[in-house]
């Protein structure tokens, strides 16, 4: 086996984000040498690296560039250079998750035809390549109001989607390809998270329940284990091992689902990487998510998946009503409540409804979780100090 730890060895990471800040506490765990790629200066990740970069994560010869000069590469964001990733494989370089895996994840319409055709259930849709289009089929009637639009690049973190309900809502979207999504009523918004390895060893995190801000649409609460039935519980692992297999990933796989009116699973949408629904893990999990994306890629057995204690994570986004030099107000107090863990990115200008943190609350029982992430979202703010 290759000596990954206190040695020559050097994983590159496109991309220096808080989950590259997260995925490096592990490798400095174990003393694996690593570079970063960032187009920000400020990014992170710079401060936990061996080697920072600053440079464009879609411009081909940055990219190509930077993963010369590693043995493996990973990302932690899916916004980077297919093509260049495709020259350095062909080059020998290993590529976790594969310019493959990433080529059809990277564009939902491409994703959503991928389940399609892999028989994984999804919700019904169509893909258009201009906007133009989907107003035609909602003028003739060849599409009924309401459905959920979607871009088919770019969206990200609640951006990009949006419920049409009248046909004027369509005159403020893109021009731009995107999939017109059958709305489903649903009880449930879940996740999964798989790791897989080279060598094809597969582990399923236990589901998580997340509860989506009503204005934002982002997550607000990631609930472990979800408060569901053990069969429907089950069954989203199996799903998801399913997606897992068709993708043929390595690394980490986060999929997020509907739960319907009728206990069925139908996969929304993937993330190969570690995902903000994975978040709880570090605290209340035997191996959290970003260690196992690092177990995953280089090939070395996969950590136990259980949880320890239940856990909830609540995200820390700025204030709508605030932008400029960020303030954490009543930190102080959250970290007086028992098993409250903060969790503080390093970004150093908050805007509204930017992800800046998040926190994490573990108690035996996951209800009492429930109510003392209440009270967290309730006191911590995320202001400026202007």
């Amino acid at each position: 086996m290759i000596n990954y730890f206190s040695s020559d060895f050097k994983l590159g990471i496109l991309g220096g984000g808080q989950l590259g800040k997260m995925m490096l506490y592990d490798t400095r765990k174990y003393d694996i040498q690593t570079y970063v790629l960032d187009p920000n200066s400020e990014a992170p990740s710079r401060i936990a690296c061996d080697h920072f970069e600053q440079g464009d994560l879609m411009d081909f010869d940055t990219v190509v560039n930077f993963g010369r000069k590693v043995d493996i590469l990973t990302f932690e964001i899916e916004g980077v250079n297919i093509e260049a990733l495709k020259k350095l494989e062909a080059e020998g370089i290993k590529t976790y998750p594969s310019a493959a895996t990433l080529e059809k994840i990277q564009n939902k319409a491409i994703q959503k035809e991928f389940y399609t055709e892999k028989n994984i259930p999804t919700a019904p849709f169509k893909r258009y390549q201009k906007i133009a289009n989907l107003i035609a089929d909602v003028e003739s009637g060849a599409r009924s109001l309401p459905f959920v639009w979607k871009s088919a690049t770019g969206g990200y973190d609640g951006k990009g989607v949006s419920v049409i309900k009248e046909a004027e809502d369509l005159q403020k979207l893109p021009n731009a390809e995107c999939i017109a999504e059958e709305m489903i009523p649903f009880k449930n918004e879940l996740a999964v998270i798989v790791a897989r390895t080279p060598s094809g060893e597969v582990k399923t995190y236990p589901v998580v329940e997340m509860e989506f801000h009503p204005t934002a649409n982002q997550v607000e609460y990631v609930i472990c284990p979800a408060r569901i039935e053990n069969h429907v519980a089950e069954k989203a692992r199996a799903i998801a091992k399913q997606v897992s297999e068709a993708f043929e990933h390595v690394g980490l796989l986060a999929i997020e689902m509907f739960q319907t009116e009728n206990d069925d699973i139908l996969v929304n949408e993937v993330a190969p990487r570690p995902h903000n629904s994975g978040h709880y893990s570090i605290e209340a999990s035997y191996t959290n998510q970003f260690e196992q994306h690092i177990r995953a890629i280089l090939d070395l057995p996969l950590g136990n998946t259980d949880s320890k204690v239940g856990g909830i994570m609540v995200n820390l986004v700025g204030d709508k009503d605030y932008e400029g030099e960020v303030v954490y107000k009543n930190i102080d107090t959250i970290m007086k409540m028992d098993g409250v863990t903060p969790h503080i990115y390093g970004k150093k200008i908050t805007r509204p409804f930017r992800k800046m943190g998040h926190v994490t609350i573990v108690n035996k029982d996951i209800n009492e979780a429930r109510n003392i992430a209440e009270r967290v979202k309730g006191e911590i703010k995320v202001i400026s100090r202007s």
